[in-house]
This record gives structure tokens, C-alpha cells and sequence, in this order.
């Protein structure tokens, strides 16, 4: 059996599930969340718990069995707490601001580069190397994430470019590393 698929996922006090077939929807203190899972999934609520399981051994319902539990997981997480994921601007001059609720990005491009949330997400600049995506969807969060990454990946040479926190560029040695 999936080590992940098996463990049951706890439910809050302060959150509400439903399940109609399977059709989850989960309602907590920072909005709303609805998914269709995979219809050959066993789901089945037992007081504060909700528990995954598969019809058979067949490798497919392995693989599904581990992914419907963590989806279902993340959903209650995103409802309770929400997810975030920071962004740094490194190279002279590029800078990012808010206008309104939009990200305006001046990366030494001839024009600025605008990105809008969408529903259920909020963007911060809390300084103008650095950006902040927050949301309830952990997938729409990692996302936009990436898409706003993806207008200025960091370059290997200078490592200029958008990063994650936290994230490692390895440099190259260029011409003269011969």
C-alpha cells in the first residue's frame, strides 16, 4: 500500500467538507476550494477524518491512491493556512512594484512586463527586489509562480534573472575559464 495513501487526512474543527461522490468541496476561514478527483477512487469521511483507497493493486491505482490523499490534504491546508512562494530579482536596475493589484516587472526590457492574479490570489512586493505570491490553490500559487520566473530565467554567467528564494544558480566560468 502507498505509505502516503494510507495515513488519513485530519480534518479542523474549523473546516467543512463535502463529498458528493467524487466531488470534494472544502470550505475553511480563507475561502473555498472544489475539485473532482479520480471517480475510481474509494473516498469515504469517518468523523474528522477522511480516508483514500484504492479499488485494486493495479499499478495506475497506486500511483493515484498517494496523489488523491495529498490532494485532498492540500486543499484543507490551502483553506486553513494558504500557501505563499517568494521570488528574488537579481541584476542592476530591475525592480518590481504593484499597481493596484497588478505586478509590474522593469527587467531592462523596452517595456514593462504586467502580470494580474487571479481570483483567490494576492501578490506583495514587500521590497522592489522581491516578490511574494499567496493563495489557497497550491497549484495556482506554484504557477503563477513559475510563469512570472519564466520572463526572466537567471542567466548561468552573471546569474541575473528572477529566482526563487532560496534557489541555487550554478555559475559558469564563461571565456575565460578555459
Amino acid at each position: 500500500m502507498s505509505r502516503t495513501g494510507k495515513k488519513p487526512v485530519a480534518v479542523p474543527d474549523n473546516v467543512q467538507v463535502q463529498l458528493n461522490g467524487n466531488h470534494i468541496t472544502v470550505t475553511g476561514p480563507k475561502g473555498k476550494l472544489s475539485k473532482e478527483l479520480h471517480r475510481e477512487m474509494i473516498i469515504e469521511q469517518e468523523g474528522n477524518n477522511i480516508q483514500v483507497k484504492r479499488p485494486s493493486d493495479d499499478p495506475a491505482h497506486k500511483s493515484l491512491h498517494g496523489l488523491t490523499r495529498t490532494l485532498i490534504d492540500n486543499m484543507i491546508i490551502g483553506v486553513t493556512e494558504g500557501y505563499s512562494r517568494n521570488l528574488e530579482l537579481v541584476g542592476v536596475g530591475y525592480r518590481a512594484a504593484l499597481e493596484g493589484k497588478k505586478l509590474v516587472l522593469n527587467m531592462g526590457f523596452a517595456h514593462p512586463v504586467i502580470f494580474a492574479p487571479g481570483e483567490d490570489m494576492e501578490i506583495e512586493v514587500p521590497s522592489p527586489i522581491k516578490i511574494t505570491v499567496r493563495g489557497i490553490d497550491k497549484q495556482q500559487v506554484g504557477n503563477l509562480a513559475a510563469v512570472i520566473r519564466k520572463t526572466y530565467p537567471p542567466e548561468p554567467y552573471k546569474g541575473k534573472g528572477i529566482r526563487y528564494e532560496n534557489e541555487l544558480v550554478r555559475q559558469k566560468a564563461g571565456k575565460a575559464g578555459k
